[in-house]
């Protein structure tokens, strides 16, 4: 297996190693689009996340990797073998990446349900697809633009539900579909509808680095990596090791992570005063501050955390308004969720122990 450049030797692309890491960390978000020029990281950065993933626990012989702590997501196949007081074996298995071809037809992507042997001998057979094969894994999309739109529609809602199920003529199969969805694209290429947008939770636009110094330093770590590509990676296997255990350690931690009501009115707040549509984006904040909340070892969101998830999940959604794509920063995002507060659109709360049960008094829902 050739060796892959360490996530953490990239120069640059902040906002994009952000995201991934996020979802990484918490793949309930939903995923991340990355556009972008060509030559930009992108599918290296894809590449060398799922290369420092920690390993994750399955059990051994699933053909779906189902994650033997979580009874509730097992796939049709581990539900019967315990209901027939089976034991499961569990095994490390380290983080799958499943390029998902351009090609695809939604068969090869879902999985498909062999009917002829259902009806002749009373068998269910299921043959998985992608999907099965990027369950605990990385999916990645390189060309998303060109993928024909409904199996893209499968993917997101597979994402979403965490669960792929298929039905055919009476008969049907589920396993779990947990996995970090990364999309690429080039814009110049085509864009994607407005309604396959949205359904990304994340998105980020990344362009060619201009500083010449740092420019300059991709071509030195490039060059290094290709004379010695082994001693190149055991150089940055330290920091790689150090990221790895923190995004482990986060993993753990973010269904620990608390928001207050005056959290979910800030995010309300901020959507609707960017006239951001649907409310999609408001869940994608919450859920991505909560990860980026754990991933600094937190357990309560902040407004650095919501301003830092905004940043993310709101530029590919605001159609309308001062703002536009890319246009729309962090420190923006904090400003004005503090002018917000000031306009008494967000209620104070304290934060840690006292902000657990608040309760929004009379007088404060009737504020406008």
């Amino acid at each position: 297996m050739p060796a892959i450049y360490p996530f953490t030797a990239i120069v640059g692309q902040e906002r994009m190693k952000r995201a991934l890491i996020l979802n990484a960390v918490d793949p309930r978000i939903g995923g991340v689009l990355i556009r972008g020029e060509r030559g930009t990281a992108k599918s290296t950065a894809a590449r060398a996340l799922a290369a420092l993933l920690p390993k994750v626990a399955v059990v051994k012989d699933c053909r779906f990797g189902c994650d033997p702590d979580r009874p509730t997501t097992w796939c049709t196949e581990c539900r019967e073998r315990v209901e027939r007081g089976e034991s499961l074996p569990v095994e490390l298995r380290a983080t799958a990446f499943v390029n998902l071809p351009v090609s695809a037809t939604e068969d090869r992507v879902v999985g498909t349900l062999d009917i002829e042997r259902a009806i002749q001998k009373g068998e269910r057979h299921f043959e998985p697809g992608v999907l099965a094969a990027a369950n605990r894994g990385l999916l990645y999309i390189d060309e998303v633009n060109l993928l024909d739109d409904h199996v893209v529609d499968v993917l997101l809602d597979s994402a979403a539900m965490g669960m792929n199920i298929v039905e055919r003529e009476g008969i049907s199969f589920a396993h779990p579909a947990r996995f970090i969805l990364v999309g690429t694209m080039n814009p110049e290429e085509g864009d994607l509808r407005p309604q396959l947008l949205d359904r990304f939770a994340l998105s980020v636009e990344i362009r060619g680095i201009r500083d010449p110094r740092q420019r300059a330093l991709i071509m030195e770590r490039n060059l290094e990596f290709e004379a010695d590509p082994e001693a190149f990676r055991q150089k940055w296997m330290p920091k790689e090791q150090e990221l790895s255990e923190r995004i482990e350690r986060a993993r753990m931690l973010v269904d620990q992570v608390t928001y207050t009501q005056r959290d979910l009115l800030a995010i309300a707040a901020l959507s609707a005063s960017l006239n951001v549509d649907g409310h999609r984006g408001d869940l994608v904040i919450l859920k991505t501050a909560r990860a980026h909340a754990a991933f600094e070892g937190r357990t309560h969101v902040t407004d650095r955390d919501i301003a830092l998830a905004a940043e993310l999940a709101l530029p590919h959604r605001i159609r309308r308004g001062p703002f536009h794509q890319m246009d729309i920063t962090m420190e923006e995002l904090q400003e004005r969720i503090e002018q917000l507060q000031s306009e008494g659109q967000i209620i104070s709360e304290p934060h840690g122990e006292e902000a657990e049960e608040q309760p929004v008094t009379e007088d404060e829902k009737k504020k406008p």
